[in-house]
């Protein structure tokens, strides 16, 4: 009897335990929107967003970057962003994932209704990229920038396989929606390579601002060959206004071209300006920090270099004619000017804000 009770107690606390409930892990950061069409057929659509850490104390806008198959990608993206921005490589961000909302969505189903061109007959639901672009462009984009402070001319598009094909899609059919495309695997073999006829037209058409457009594929892919053939013919074309790389990822598969292709795509796209000589030259010159420590900016090369000290260098490189950071940490000198001639900047380290003076 007295063991029957032991184990009569064991499995009861086993029951309760599995009946507690514990707080759910969360985003920080983040929040979930949601959105109906009335272009894709009443669909309902879960934005998931991520807003900068300067939002709440910032009136500027944001580039946003949007991102396809957030159902599965959007921890990712949000790792992804964090490491590059705090390393000085982008900017601070919008990053809206978009998926699909309703009572047990069918992601499979629902992308390649969305992010395919044209019906393929063994998929009698694909076709319907145009309507999913209608969507962003009328009901998506006007929802996030009456909503957010986000810039509507700094827009970018991110997808993996079939919202690769998408990424790609989009770019060549409606190219002013975006500056920036990041496509990983895309599909190019989609009935029976399509895309080679949108990319034949886009060729043809004069942009009227330029785009940035980075592309993989693994190298273990069974569609690598279908790919580089691809991507050799957007290389070679030499597209006016296009800055385009194209890599294919060793010992990489398909779903793991996801975390290179979006942190290097977001690198890619927001790669900054080198600034002329001339305006890098009146930054040079002699500056002092509040405990009185003497720091030297010199234009090297076109290119500007702060010193600490002869062996304390930290290399910036231009976000505008007046920010700049570094790519060795979480660095941004922002120089404050009165009349044409720079005073200081204002340096941001990890947990450290100080304004340097400039002394000649």
């Amino acid at each position: 009897m007295k063991k029957f009770l032991t184990i009569l107690l064991v499995i009861t606390v086993f029951h309760w335990q599995s009946l507690a409930q514990y707080p759910r892990v969360d985003i920080p950061g983040s929040e979930v929107r949601k959105i109906t069409s009335s272009i894709v057929s009443g669909q309902e659509y879960e934005l998931h967003i991520l807003l900068p850490g300067g939002y709440k104390n910032s009136s500027k806008k944001y580039p946003v970057v949007y991102l396809m198959d957030s159902q599965w990608d959007f921890p990712l993206v949000k790792s992804l962003y964090g490491e590059h921005y705090f390393d000085g490589f982008i900017p601070e961000l919008i990053i809206v994932g978009v998926t699909w909302g309703g009572v047990n969505p069918n992601p499979d189903s629902l992308r390649a209704r969305d992010y395919t061109p044209t019906k393929e007959a063994r998929l009698p639901q694909s076709g319907g990229a145009e309507q999913f672009l209608s969507f962003m462009k009328n009901e998506l984009f006007p929802f996030i920038e009456t909503n957010y402070r986000a810039d509507s001319k700094k827009r970018s598009l991110m997808g993996c396989s079939l919202g690769g094909l998408f990424t790609l899609y989009t770019l060549f059919t409606h190219t002013d929606m975006f500056t920036g495309y990041a496509a990983a695997s895309p599909a190019v073999g989609w009935d029976r390579e399509t895309l080679y006829k949108y990319e034949k037209e886009f060729s043809q058409k004069k942009l009227s601002e330029p785009v940035r457009v980075y592309m993989t594929i693994g190298d273990v892919e069974r569609s690598r060959p279908a790919y580089e053939r691809f991507a050799a013919q957007m290389t070679g074309r030499n597209y006016p206004l296009v800055s385009l790389v194209s890599k294919v990822l060793d010992n990489t598969g398909h779903s793991g071209t996801k975390s290179e292709t979006y942190g290097r795509g977001m690198q890619f796209v927001f790669e900054k300006p080198k600034l002329a000589d001339i305006v890098l030259g009146k930054y040079s010159g002699k500056y002092q920090s509040p405990a009185g420590n003497t720091i030297e900016i010199k234009n090297e090369n076109g290119q500007l270099a702060l010193y600490f000290s002869p062996a304390n260098k930290y290399v910036l490189y231009s976000a505008s004619e007046t920010d700049f950071y570094s790519t060795s940490e979480y660095f941004n000198v922002s120089f404050k000017n009165s009349g044409g001639k720079p005073e200081g900047f204002q340096l941001e380290r990890y947990g450290n804000s100080q304004f340097i003076k400039k002394t000649d």
